[in-house]
């Protein structure tokens, strides 16, 4: 039987049909290529799944040949969109790295949910306020997704959460939990008491409340602000929320990394009821 003319058999690195996968290790040129061409790639099986099962379009499929039979059933269900395959030491020289999770698709990125809707019943909001490291933005939507937060917001110079790593941390997650990117923050604050939410930030300040404190208060919406292990919430941000909590430690540790205090956070400021 042939072989369906979906699936293209790769010979060369230099095949520009592979070029949304070329040399993906290179963190200045996806930062700039990725969001500019309308794209994000997931990789790994489960990943990718995820993407599809969120209703996102794949533009193409990665993969090497063992892989071929394990998702069939995906490619069955995207025929119109091509499959390369090749051998994996010719995947990883288009890549830049060894494909070890065995299959990869370029997926176009989905269209921005406004956030007007995005926040329209939520009751538990994040705002990722910088946080360029992308580990840390996919771990915290990892928790996000996990503890119950309903949508997430990130500031204008916030990492990607559709970049490669946040979306690897993260498990697939970052698809599960509706967000939106902020046009100008923190002029937002505003926005958001109107709609009812109290805001607070994750901050270490003289009269910062305790998360438990404010987790057993009766509070119907939460908007929880999380900022950069370095600087921190922006002084103009603290000027702007309603009030400040932290986490309460032992004596000699000032900090935990913020994708750990989110999902400490997350937990204690749960929805009671």
């Amino acid at each position: 039987m042939a072989e369906s003319s979906q699936i293209v058999r790769l010979a060369s690195a230099d095949d520009p049909r592979v070029a949304d996968y070329t040399q993906l290790t290179d963190v200045h040129l996806r930062k700039v290529r990725e969001p500019a061409e309308g794209l994000y790639i997931a990789e790994s099986s489960r990943v990718l799944r995820r993407a599809l099962a969120a209703g996102h379009r794949p533009r193409s499929f990665f993969l090497a040949e063992k892989w071929l039979e394990g998702l069939a059933d995906v490619l069955a269900e995207h025929p119109d969109v091509p499959a390369f395959v090749g051998p994996p030491e010719l995947l990883e020289e288009i890549t830049g790295f060894h494909l070890h999770r065995g299959a990869m698709a370029a997926m176009h990125r989905p269209t921005p949910v406004p956030v007007a809707e995005l926040l329209a019943g939520a009751r538990r909001v994040a705002v990722l306020e910088d946080i360029v490291d992308h580990t840390n933005v996919g771990a915290i939507f990892r928790s996000a997704a996990a503890l119950g937060v309903d949508a997430v917001l990130v500031t204008p110079r916030c990492g990607d959460p559709l970049y490669r790593r946040s979306i690897r941390v993260s498990m697939g997650t970052v698809f599960q939990v509706p967000w939106a990117r902020l046009e100008s923050w923190p002029g937002v604050v505003e926005a958001l008491k109107r709609l009812g939410f109290t805001v607070a930030a994750m901050e270490l300040t003289d009269d910062a409340l305790d998360v438990d404190v404010l987790g057993a208060r009766d509070v119907d919406r939460l908007a929880l602000v999380l900022g950069t292990e370095g600087a921190g919430i922006a002084p103009e941000t603290l000027d702007a929320v309603d009030l400040a909590v932290k986490i309460p430690m032992r004596p000699g540790v000032d900090s935990l990394n913020v994708a750990a205090a989110s999902a400490v956070a997350f937990w204690e400021l749960r929805p009671r009821d």
